[in-house]
C-alpha cells in the first residue's frame, strides 16, 4: 500500500481536456493584478468590485461532474510540506467523499488533494468534482480559504506563507481582507507585509473586506480637509470628503477636532509617533516601568501572610488564598498554553493576555492610589 501511495504522489497527470463549466464562480478585477489606480478621491466612499470574491458553493447534484482522475492535475497547494499520508489513508476508507474543486482552465485541484489521492489509492478511475472558472491568483486564494474552513487544517507556517503570497498578488488588499482569507490576524498580516519587499510601492489606498477603497494614509487628507473647512465652512462633509480623498466620517472627526481647537490629525497617526510601533504588550510594559519598583510575587505573598490584618481575619485569609491561586495559575499558564493552544489562536490569546494585564494594571493603580491617600 505504501508503494502504491508513493507512486501516486510522484505521478504527474495527463493534459486536461475541455469540460463543461458548472454554475460556480470565482471573480477578480484585472486592475489589482495590473497595478492600475483603483479609484480617485471622489470614489473612496463607494463599494469597489475589485476585491476578490470567492464563492464556495455547497455541493449539490446539479453542480457535480465526474472527472477521469488522470485528467486532474496536482494542486497549487498552500501546504508547504505537501499532503498528509495518514489523512489520505483515513479518507480512503470513506465511501462517499465530498466532491473536489478543480480550476477549470488548468484542471488543477483547488481544494481536495487528500480526497484525490485517497481515490487514487483505492484504484478509482473517476472522481466527483466542481469546476470553477477563475484566474490563477483567484484559484490560489480560494484554495487557502477552502483549507482553513474544513478538512485538515493548514499549519501556522502554511498560513503565513499563503498570506505573503497573497500580499504579493494583491498588494492593495487591506490587512483585514488578507487575514480573513489566510486565517490569520490583521496584525500578523501587517508584519508579513512589512517583511515582504516591494509590496508597498505606489500603493496609496487599500481595498477592504467590504470592497470599499480607502486611503492608506489619511494624514494629508485630514490636513487638506481642515483647510477646506476653514475656507468653506458651510460645505457638507460629503463634499469635502470627495475633494480631500477621505471618508465623510473622517471629515466629521476633523470638523469636531477643529471646533475643540485640536490638531486635525490624531497624535497616533502623526509621522514619527513612537506609539505607532508599540504592540499592546510593549505599551503595558512601558506603563509597568513607570510604576514604583516592586518585589517578586513570592516575597509579596510572604509579607502579606505575616500581616496580622490578613492572617487573623477571614477576609484577609480569603484574599490571601485568592492571590496565591492567581500566582500559581500565572506560573503554570505559559507552559500550559504552550502545550495546548493551537498555533492559529496565538494572536487571540495574546490579546486576551493583554486584556488581563490591563485589568491588573487598573487594580494596581487603584491600590496604589489608596495607599498614597492614607495618612
Amino acid at each position: 500500500m505504501l508503494a502504491v501511495l508513493g507512486m501516486i504522489v510522484a505521478t504527474e497527470a495527463a493534459s486536461p481536456s475541455r469540460l463543461p463549466v458548472v454554475n460556480a464562480r470565482c471573480t477578480t478585477h484585472s486592475a489589482l493584478n495590473q497595478g492600475e489606480r483603483v479609484a480617485g478621491p471622489d470614489k473612496l466612499d463607494r463599494t469597489d468590485p475589485m476585491l476578490v470574491t470567492v464563492h464556495l458553493p455547497m455541493p449539490s447534484s446539479g453542480h457535480h461532474v465526474s472527472l477521469p482522475i488522470e485528467s486532474v492535475l496536482p494542486a497549487d497547494s498552500p501546504r508547504l510540506h505537501g499532503e498528509d499520508v495518514e489523512h489520505i489513508y483515513s479518507l480512503a476508507e470513506v465511501d462517499d467523499l465530498p466532491p473536489i474543486i478543480v480550476h477549470r482552465t488548468t484542471m488543477r485541484v483547488i481544494d481536495g488533494m487528500h480526497r484525490l489521492k485517497a481515490a487514487m489509492l483505492r484504484g478509482d478511475d473517476t472522481i466527483q468534482a466542481i469546476l470553477h472558472d477563475c484566474d490563477d491568483a483567484g484559484a490560489f486564494v480560494m484554495a487557502v480559504k477552502s483549507n482553513i474552513q474544513h478538512g485538515l487544517p493548514l499549519s501556522l507556517a502554511d498560513r503565513k506563507a499563503a498570506a505573503a503570497r497573497i500580499v504579493r498578488l494583491y498588494p492593495r488588499w487591506s490587512d483585514r481582507a488578507i487575514a480573513e482569507a489566510a486565517g490569520l490576524s490583521a496584525k500578523t498580516v501587517g508584519a508579513i507585509r512589512r517583511d515582504t519587499p516591494g509590496t508597498a510601492a505606489e500603493v496609496r489606498e487599500r481595498v477592504g473586506r467590504d470592497g470599499r477603497v480607502r486611503p492608506l494614509n489619511t494624514v494629508d487628507g485630514r490636513r487638506y480637509a481642515s483647510e477646506l473647512i476653514a475656507l468653506y465652512p458651510d460645505s457638507s462633509s460629503r463634499e469635502i470628503a470627495r475633494k480631500a480623498g477621505i471618508s465623510p466620517s473622517t471629515v466629521r472627526d476633523v470638523r469636531d477636532r477643529l471646533n475643540r481647537g485640536d490638531d486635525p490629525v490624531p497624535a497616533r497617526r502623526r509621522p514619527g509617533n513612537p506609539d505607532d510601533r508599540l504592540t499592546p504588550e510593549h505599551k503595558l510594559q512601558e506603563r509597568i516601568k513607570s510604576l514604583q519598583s516592586f518585589d517578586c510575587r513570592t516575597d509579596i505573598l510572604q509579607k502579606l501572610s505575616k500581616d496580622p490584618a490578613v492572617r487573623l481575619t477571614d477576609k484577609g485569609r480569603a484574599m490571601l488564598r485568592w492571590l496565591s491561586s492567581q500566582c500559581q495559575q500565572t506560573e503554570r499558564g505559559e507552559e500550559f498554553l504552550a502545550d495546548n493552544a493551537p498555533e492559529h489562536c496565538s494572536e487571540l490569546i495574546a490579546d486576551l493576555a493583554c486584556s488581563f494585564a490591563a485589568a491588573w494594571l487598573s487594580i494596581a493603580g487603584e491600590m496604589r492610589s489608596r495607599s498614597q491617600t492614607q495618612p
